[in-house]
């Protein structure tokens, strides 16, 4: 995927402390993700490898189920994976299941991608890639250094409550509640995997987040 959220967002280092962050929709709009009116999220890391790499690398979307705690499976259902891929997302949790149906909307080999679901709620969001010196903290075998931004900006209030098949005493307004901070676990989560796993290396993760949100 806590942490407490302010509209100028929180940084949250690998012993748990809270920085204040700079304004979430200022960083998300000069990424170029459109975030009016919607909640916004941003996961930020330093990871240790090529541009090219940490690219190819997220641009597999079938793998990010390795990762969480909550997706059981995506399955490419159009596409090679670039620009027009679509994939369909498996989700469950407690006694409900859900398929988010995504599009990959646009790549910019090897700095962006950016995706958008396809049905069920308005949301969007990309991967940055910005490729910077090796700080000198750096693990000794390092010789490349990226700086990696996961964003995602949605509509809460777009949701469709048929989207979920829910028990018949339990309402939909239950279950939003009941899933509030989900995403950012979820996001956080992925993030700190897919680090360990592209680097091929077990090390402390340290992650920004900055959230704009009432539900997360």
């Amino acid at each position: 995927m806590g942490v407490s959220l302010h509209p100028t967002g929180v940084g949250v280092d690998s012993d748990g402390g809270v920085d204040v962050g700079t304004d979430v929709s200022t960083t998300l709009t000069h990424a170029g993700v459109e975030t009016r009116g919607v909640d916004k999220l941003l996961v930020a890391t330093d990871v240790y490898a090529p541009p090219t790499a940490v690219y190819e690398f997220l641009l597999e979307f079938p793998r990010y189920d390795q990762y969480t705690e909550y997706l059981d499976r995506v399955a490419r259902t159009r596409g090679d994976g670039g620009a027009g891929s679509r994939y369909t997302l498996a989700f469950s949790w407690w006694k409900l299941s859900y398929t988010a149906y995504s599009e990959v909307t646009q790549v910019t080999p090897p700095t962006r991608i950016d995706w958008r679901l396809t049905r069920d709620i308005d949301a969007e969001g990309c991967w940055r890639i910005e490729e910077q010196p090796v700080p000198a903290d750096a693990p000794a075998d390092a010789d490349h250094a990226c700086r990696v931004f996961m964003e995602v900006a949605f509509d809460p209030n777009s949701a469709s409550p048929d989207a979920v098949s829910l028990p018949f005493t339990v309402s939909f307004s239950w279950v939003l509640e009941r899933v509030k901070g989900l995403v950012e676990e979820e996001a956080t989560r992925v993030v700190r995997r897919a680090v360990a796993d592209l680097e091929g290396r077990d090390r402390t993760v340290s992650l920004d987040v900055e959230a704009d949100s009432d539900v997360i």
